[in-house]
């Protein structure tokens, strides 16, 4: 048995007692096939493509028209010296750094610290940047959510997670269903690959966990034909997103008193998706329905990982609220933009949640 034939061999991706026999397609009926993903590469181009047009047809129009401005920011004088250690070696020296440079420099440390700091705000990203982004994703998340549940309201699993599994694997994959799968692992995929140009978070490691957790499931599921499942996951995630992306648009608007508002009915909806339906309905079922395979247990392991993640972002959401309301405290939290942020910005509760 070849390197091929073992990767795919029906004892890792299907329950005992199944074989790819069982998924055999005929005229009437269709099942997951693996090349049907391969897709996914020119939908992400295509994706980043439709955001390039979006953002500038669609969201820099609407962001100007509302009143998004970005801040001038300080002009940096050139310098050689001091470029250098801030492209080689970093963007913050440290102390004994600064009077280094200083005396190469023939600058005072204070003049210095000044021109790092203004050479930071440079590299900033604009408040229009974020809003055409976040404008962008709120599209996306908005017509993902209400597709998927416009898709999955008339099915009789989709009211009863145990029928999920009723049949499994031989559950024929609705074409409408295919689509939906393979636009989500696109924009995934656009994700990751714009990840490099997008706003940096302080939280850019556990997004890249994110996106590389998500992408897996996405694939295995299709592959080991649980559509069913993989719909109630993505469903569930895709519950919350499109209000987040909408708090920070209307913080970037300075609309504040509904951003709150927005902003907390996020942190509600958040909770109760990833931390109510999701680990005791849609998780639940899957381990106590499903047999013990090795694809099972690979996906319960990267289940586990986004669980984790959701209890980290769910303490940082609950702490910020809890510091607003009860302490008084600064609206920031630990998942805000890069620490060269605006001031202003950074005292805001929807500020770069993801």
């Amino acid at each position: 048995m070849g390197v091929s034939g073992g990767f795919w061999h029906h004892e890792f991706w299907l329950p005992p007692g199944a074989t790819w026999e069982d998924l055999k397609e005929s005229a009437d009926t269709h099942y997951p096939q693996p090349q049907d993903l391969l897709l996914c590469i020119p939908g992400a181009l295509l994706l980043i493509f439709v955001r390039c047009l979006f953002e500038r047809t669609v969201a820099l129009p609407l962001g100007r028209g509302l009143g998004v401005r970005d801040k001038k920011r300080p002009k940096v004088q050139p310098n050689a010296t001091l470029e250098s250690f801030y492209v080689l070696l970093g963007r913050t020296p440290k102390e004994e750094d600064l009077i280094s440079l200083a005396k190469q420099s023939d600058l005072p440390i204070r003049k210095v610290e000044t021109w790092f700091r203004h050479r930071r705000a440079q590299d900033h990203p604009r408040l229009m940047k974020k809003f055409c982004e976040a404008s962008w994703r709120f599209t996306f998340y908005f017509t993902s959510f209400f597709s998927g549940l416009a898709l999955l309201y008339d099915k009789p699993w989709f009211w009863d997670p145990t029928m999920c599994w009723l049949k499994f694997p031989q559950q024929p994959l609705p074409p409408a269903l295919g689509w939906f799968y393979l636009l989500e692992l696109s924009f995934y995929c656009s994700l990751v690959a714009t990840l490099p140009f997008d706003v940096k978070r302080k939280d850019f490691k556990e997004q890249i966990i994110h996106h590389i957790a998500t992408i897996t499931l996405i694939f295995v599921s299709y592959c080991a034909n649980m559509i069913r499942f993989g719909m109630m996951v993505m469903l569930v995630h895709d519950a919350s997103d499109y209000i987040l992306e909408l708090a920070k648009m209307l913080h970037y608007l300075k609309w504040q008193r509904v951003c709150d508002a927005v902003f907390f009915a996020f942190a509600v909806v958040f909770i109760l998706s990833r931390l109510v339906l999701f680990p005791l309905i849609v998780y639940y079922y899957f381990v106590t329905k499903l047999p013990l395979f090795p694809i099972s247990c690979l996906i319960n392991a990267f289940l586990g990982v986004l669980q984790l993640l959701h209890i980290f972002w769910s303490y940082l959401i609950i702490h910020m609220i809890f510091s607003v309301i009860f302490r008084g405290g600064k609206r920031q939290d630990a998942r805000s933009d890069t620490e060269e942020s605006d001031r202003s910005e950074a005292e805001d509760p929807a500020k770069n949640q993801e």
